[in-house]
């Protein structure tokens, strides 16, 4: 239950919460992220089809609102670790595609999970000049134990991107290079490049409602 919840608002916050580019320029983080989690989540609560685990549906929805406010090949570039290093401009670029795509259907899964869960928003500990922030928040849902998800973001010029996500202090591209490490020990990066294209293969095969 607790993976799940902890799925569930890593996806809605990361997914919809950063959606408001309008604002980016003007409101701290922590306000930008705070600030539109109510609007998510009443949209959501109004959508049937997501409610009942249509992740098509909510896959058009992540697509739609995450692209822009994710840096994509930062995550990746953490998550290959070392390895980053020696692969081609063309196995970056293969790199980046395959994990944003795993990415965005993990986050579209995971939205369908939505069981009126609340977050609880942590004070920002950052000066106004910093361009590294983590913003911290807790997940609450009756019968279970809190679930600390912080999100960690950077600005690039006027804008905030995540580059990454810590559910219960594991970080998400730390526990990936994990795997990939794996991987490319055992079929160098063109073996990661096929096994994120064959999990993603199997990610679309999967039957939906």
């Amino acid at each position: 239950m607790i993976k799940k919840t902890a799925s569930f608002l890593a996806a809605l916050t990361l997914s919809l919460g950063f959606q408001a580019a309008a604002f980016a320029n003007a409101v701290a983080p922590d306000a930008l992220v705070k600030g539109v989690t109510d609007d998510v989540i009443a949209i959501v609560r109004q959508d049937k089809a997501i409610q009942s685990g249509d992740t098509r549906r909510a896959v058009e929805l992540v697509e739609t609102k995450v692209l822009p406010y994710f840096d994509f090949a930062h995550m990746t570039r953490l998550a290959v670790g070392k390895d980053w290093k020696s692969a081609s401009a063309d196995q970056k670029s293969a790199l980046t595609d395959e994990f944003k795509t795993l990415l965005v259907r993990t986050y579209s899964n995971a939205l369908t999970q939505y069981r009126n869960q609340q977050i609880d928003f942590k004070p920002l500990k950052a000066k106004p000049e910093d361009t590294d922030v983590v913003v911290r928040t807790e997940v609450r849902q009756p019968g279970a134990k809190p679930v600390q998800i912080d999100y960690a973001l950077d600005k690039q010029g006027d804008a905030w991107k995540v580059y990454d996500v810590m559910v219960a202090g594991v970080s998400l591209v730390t526990n990936y290079r994990d795997e990939f490490g794996q991987q490319i020990r055992s079929g160098g990066v063109d073996g990661l490049i096929k096994s994120l294209k064959d999990k993603n293969k199997q990610l679309e095969a999967a039957p939906k409602k």
